[in-house]
């Protein structure tokens, strides 16, 4: 288990429900009924950490979550992020405005169902807004009840400190892999604080690790098992969100919360960087 804020523990590995919409991430998928089986195959199994956004379809996948799994459970953890709007397939533009945050919020909150959002992320800082008003404005709904805690994503170490300023944060989502850690500094500044760290497109490029293919090889698990396990690994403060649209992939992920690399194994994928 992993601690958001000190005070909501989740499952070590969690779920991120980008994938269960459309082709680009646009409008509705192509077999619903798979879509809600992978939700809630994923609770089944443990999860209880499960991540959207507005944006995802928009709005699509918060629709999914709610017809999937509402009335949630005890303990499910849902968190969605605001701050990027769609105008269209392939299209993703950034509004950090404190206006638009308050109603993506209401509307995030009306499409879940939940009285309170347990964490709300700022998906992107919006370059032509200040973060601090930005963040302000999240420090406001969390003020009247509407959030509980405060999440920044797609940040650098001092994007995150100048949050920091603005806010308590409790989580940071950036892009990380065994591949792509162009973030490490980011995350040694979540471990260093407790942080929660996200890591999105976690097993992305897992086969161009050449140790990790090894070592997935010699252990009789997938890459993609093996690239999760190692980031278990490396940090406490990891929560990981694999996505997919397919309840057998979901197994296949989950079953990677009790795959324990050595330390040996751990310190090969981390010293490798490409096939």
């Amino acid at each position: 288990m992993i601690s958001l804020g000190g005070d909501l523990p989740v499952s070590r590995l969690g779920f991120g429900a980008m994938r269960i919409t459309g082709n680009e991430i646009w409008s509705d998928p192509p077999d619903k009924e798979q879509a809600i089986a992978t939700l809630r195959r994923a609770v089944d199994l443990g999860v209880t950490f499960i991540d959207t956004a507005d944006a995802y379809g928009p709005a699509v996948s918060e629709n999914l979550i709610t017809e999937a799994l509402h009335p949630y459970p005890d303990g499910l953890v849902i968190a969605t992020k605001g701050g990027l709007t769609r105008p269209g397939p392939l299209q993703w533009e950034r509004d950090g405005r404190p206006a638009h945050l308050r109603r993506a919020c209401e509307n995030s909150l009306r499409r879940l169902r939940l009285e309170q959002i347990p964490l709300y992320q700022l998906h992107k800082p919006d370059l032509k807004v200040p973060l601090a008003e930005s963040v302000g404005a999240l420090a406001d709904l969390q003020a009247k009840g509407k959030i509980r805690h405060i999440g920044i994503s797609a940040v650098t170490r001092a994007q995150l400190q100048e949050a920091q300023r603005a806010a308590t944060i409790t989580s940071v989502q950036n892009r990380y892999n065994a591949i792509d850690r162009t973030s490490q500094d980011v995350l040694d500044a979540c471990t260093a604080q407790g942080l929660t760290f996200i890591p999105w497109a976690p097993v992305q490029q897992a086969t161009d690790n050449h140790a990790l293919v090894a070592i997935a090889a010699t252990r009789g698990a997938s890459p993609q098992q093996t690239a999760l396990a190692w980031l278990l690994g490396i940090s406490p403060v990891m929560l990981p969100i694999p996505g997919t649209g397919s309840p057998e992939h979901v197994e296949e992920n989950v079953a990677a919360a009790t795959m324990e690399l050595t330390s040996d194994e751990v310190a090969a994928i981390t010293g490798s960087t490409s096939r």
